[in-house]
């Protein structure tokens, strides 16, 4: 008689793994949750106030940038990507995330690791503001190999539906604002595994050692960009025309998602993006000291934009302020703080838009 242990999966490392994620999850407890860790499912109340409130929805992964977590055998700071993956796209709607929920499968479930992927997801959520109402952990051996773990998550988050930023509001003229990326974030990994071979590798900058390796720079997690912009939503709104989360793909393949389509035989807005007018982190430049093709690394990075909004012209200028005077509130020890910049402006194509070169134009 076989039993399951015998099979590959240990119930009672499970249970362990449980109890670890129960202390993590209390942390993110808000007000409107109904259930904790440990129920068949979750229950979270819409907050009061809603005449027609939306659900907005946004899953993700973290993708391959956990092979880098698992030689580096740090797997505390993934979690924090996962949530940021999913809260900074239902942030394109203009409405606060209420609540997450994770996946996390492997092969063979050490709770200790398991523990760490789980509190990098609590404090993602601790820093969205929003709950860890669930999960589930799968132990699926001959899967996937020993040592390795698969993270996802998924998020809802609510608004008022006249309050709904869905990029029509955007005009020719309006700005473009860039918010910093902490680096790399969570996309083009199958990219950076090719071009670095040894994480370990000192990190340098200059030709100076930094103290880091460029593994632990490159595990750096992506920003969560949630209470930042929903405080100058707060205050300026009615400004704010659209937005737009930077992620694979890069400015290419995200920053025209925010557009209307053109109508009535008028023509399709475009995105005129200023060059140098940010300040693109060194990590890029080494992997382009590697080998990263500079005609496609906008087309796959963020290059240090990970959050764009158009914003009507008469008001970027103190949106502008806003996010910089801000920024050290939402400070956190494992990067450096947000900073918005001018990246350029909405403008009508004199031509047809065949495609992603035509809608995101480069300028000096």
């Amino acid at each position: 008689m076989a039993s399951y242990k015998e099979s590959g999966v240990d119930v009672e490392e499970g249970y362990r793994a449980v109890d670890k994620y129960k202390e993590h999850a209390k942390r993110t407890a808000i007000p409107g949750l109904l259930t904790g860790l440990g129920s068949f499912n979750g229950m979270f109340e819409i907050p009061k106030g809603y005449k027609n409130p939306v659900m907005v929805s946004g899953t993700d992964g973290v993708g391959t940038k956990l092979d880098i977590a698992f030689q580096m055998k740090k797997y505390d700071t993934v979690g924090i990507d996962c949530v940021a993956m999913s809260v900074n796209d239902i942030l394109c709607s203009g409405v606060q995330p209420l609540f997450f929920l994770d996946y996390v499968a492997c092969g063979k479930l050490e709770a200790e690791v398991a523990a760490d992927l789980v509190k990098g997801v609590a404090d993602g959520c601790v820093e969205t503001g929003c709950a860890l109402l669930g999960g589930e952990t799968a132990e699926m051996p001959g899967f996937y190999d020993v040592g390795k773990y698969d993270l996802a998550g998924f998020g809802v988050g609510v608004g008022e539906k006249k309050e709904m930023i869905t990029g029509e509001d955007i005009r020719e003229g309006d700005v473009l604002i860039g918010l910093s990326s902490t680096g790399v974030h969570s996309n083009g990994f199958s990219l950076v595994r090719k071009l670095v071979s040894d994480f370990n590798d000192p990190f340098v900058i200059d030709g100076k050692d930094t103290g880091k390796t460029i593994g632990e720079v490159l595990l750096t997690p992506t920003r969560i960009y949630v209470k930042p912009v929903m405080e100058v939503l707060g205050k300026y709104r009615k400004a704010v025309h659209g937005m737009v989360h930077i992620t694979g793909g890069g400015f290419y393949e995200n920053i025209p998602r925010m557009y209307p389509k053109a109508k009535d035989g008028k023509k399709q807005l475009i995105s005129v993006i200023k060059r140098d007018s940010w300040d693109i982190p060194p990590v890029f430049g080494e992997l382009i000291r590697r080998g990263a093709d500079l005609d496609t690394i906008y087309n796959t990075f963020n290059m240090g934009i990970g959050f764009v909004l158009a914003v009507n012209s008469k008001e970027a200028d103190s949106v502008l302020e806003m996010f910089n005077k801000n920024a050290s509130k939402y400070h956190r020890d494992s990067c450096p703080d947000m900073k918005a910049y001018k990246i350029g402006h909405v403008e009508y194509a004199k031509d047809k838009v065949n495609g992603q070169k035509d809608a995101v134009i480069f300028a000096d």
